[in-house]
Formats: C-alpha cells, structure tokens, sequence
C-alpha cells in the first residue's frame, strides 16, 4: 500500500486532496499544519507528501527543510500544492528541497499523474 501524507490547513482542500488520492487507491494521512504534520511523518513510513505553502504554525517550506533533515525522508517525493505561483517561490520551494509545484486549484488528474510519476 502506498501512504502519502496530505497536508493543508484548509480542510475542505485536505478533503478534496485526499478523496483524490484515496480514489486512486492510495492511503491517505492528514495534517492541518507544518508541525502536525512532522509528527505524523515521525510515525510512519510516507511514500509521498503533498503540502500546502502558506500555513499557520509551520508552513510548507519549513516542513520540506525538516522532512529533509530526517534519513527516512531524504529521497521521499515531496510536493507543493498552493495558490503561490511566481518563480521566486517554486526556487525557494526547490532549494528547500521540493520535488515538485502543483498550482491551486488543482486538476485531480493531473495531481494523480503527478504523484504517480514522483512515486515511480
């Protein structure tokens, strides 16, 4: 079973996500922030993360530096799912480790062939 973790403040969007994916067949943890989620990613072994940018507590990319300094997610695809969309911050998002930048809102199909050529 492949797990992803889903993270976004928004629950309607963390709903929206993860109906997604589960649909696909995919298992599916939420967090609403940074902090949850680095906690939920602690206890289980992820496959994938998609994280939102702009959150409260701990926003995206200070989860993706984090995520990166644990060994079990040095390799592990992390994505950005945010209304942000200018240079600046998808560079910020890659030097913070990202491995990829989808846009709000979002084409399901296009989040699950994304995942799924991350995931290989």
């Amino acid at each position: 079973m492949t797990n992803i973790l889903v993270v976004d403040d928004s629950t309607s969007m963390r709903n929206m996500v993860s109906a997604t994916l589960s649909s696909a067949g995919y298992q599916v943890k939420e967090a609403p922030d940074g902090k949850a989620a680095l906690g939920v990613a602690k206890s289980m072994k992820f496959d994938a993360v998609i994280t939102d940018l702009n959150m409260p507590v701990m926003n995206g990319l200070d989860l993706v530096r984090n995520l990166r300094a644990l060994p079990s997610f040095k390799y592990t695809p992390i994505l950005l799912l945010t209304t942000e969309s200018s240079s600046d911050k998808k560079n910020e998002g890659k030097q913070a480790g990202a491995t990829g930048w989808l846009v709000k809102p979002f084409n399901p199909e296009k989040l699950l062939a994304t995942v799924g050529r991350v995931i290989g």
